[in-house]
């Protein structure tokens, strides 16, 4: 005699269904982005947003120049905006137990090099933001990392994440900043630096303004 086979409930086919629908509306929702598309297409307009990892914000959208005051650096002195005043910078959130923070660590030392080289030794300004750390922390995880470029010790005070509040997400780290030559973000990469290249042309649009 042959048994009946259970019957299987359709409830998960119902619920796969539905998780399917709804990813499909959201994919959907991101390919007619027309701020996405800009962005894909290259046309540089507006405030662009690819897929919230990075944003470049043009010259005439963006917030007023940033400014801090006496920002102590890891290896004695300190730094304030008045001392980059003129010039395209890169500012990079980070601390040293922070994953993906070590892994771009090489990446963004041979940036700062190639536009050194390339400049005659003038070059684009690297400064660190040290969320966590003490200076003796910062200064290992430099040596670790071959990372010739200052960063600020800003665990304490928080001065420079004051300053550029709106700009970077408490929780955002790393965040790479790219800073014109009038002291107004105008790129941003939230998390990893995955692709060096992204930040190179952020940083070359940037001195290209300023030229």
């Amino acid at each position: 005699m042959t048994r009946p086979r259970p019957r299987l409930s359709t409830r998960p086919r119902t619920r796969l269904a539905a998780a399917l629908a709804v990813a499909v509306l959201a994919l959907t929702g991101c390919s007619s982005d027309p701020l996405a598309e800009q962005y894909r297409s290259g046309t540089g307009q507006g405030y662009i947003s690819g897929d919230g990892a990075y944003t470049v914000i043009a010259a005439d959208e963006r917030s007023a120049p940033i400014a801090f005051d006496a920002a102590p650096l890891d290896v004695g002195g300190s730094i304030s905006t008045d001392d980059l005043s003129g010039q395209v910078y890169v500012v990079n959130f980070w601390y040293a137990a922070c994953p993906p923070c070590r892994v771009e660590a090489p990446d963004l030392e041979e940036l700062f090099q190639q536009f050194s080289d390339e400049q005659g030794g003038a070059g684009v300004p690297f400064v660190g933001v040290n969320i966590r750390d003490e200076a003796a922390q910062s200064l290992a995880f430099a040596e670790e990392f071959g990372v010739t470029y200052p960063s600020i010790t800003d665990a304490k005070s928080g001065l420079v994440r004051l300053a550029f509040a709106g700009q970077v997400a408490p929780t955002a780290v790393p965040t790479t900043l790219v800073v014109d030559a009038q002291g107004r973000v105008a790129a941003r990469i939230s998390g990893i630096v995955s692709e060096p290249s992204t930040l190179r042309a952020m940083i070359t649009d940037a001195l290209a303004e300023a030229s």
